[in-house]
């Protein structure tokens, strides 16, 4: 008398890899962004570049008077 038992089991199957893909770590990754580039805009602003883009190039003119004894 051979009696074989089947079981029957269900298997939940994640996407990807299974971690890394939560909202927790969505969150981390969007306040990490948004730190490298406030960290990024600081630094053209304080350099003075960001101020060189925006602002309407201006003309400096400059008198020099040269004499020779």
């Amino acid at each position: 008398m051979d009696e074989k038992v089947v079981v029957e089991r269900d298997v939940v199957v994640r996407d990807g890899d299974g971690g890394g893909n939560g909202t927790g770590s969505n969150a981390v990754w969007a306040i990490a962004f948004v730190v490298i580039v406030a960290i990024i805009v600081g630094a053209l602003y304080y350099s003075g570049a960001l101020k060189r883009f925006t602002s309407p190039q201006q003309q400096r003119q400059v008198n020099v008077e040269v004499s020779a004894p």
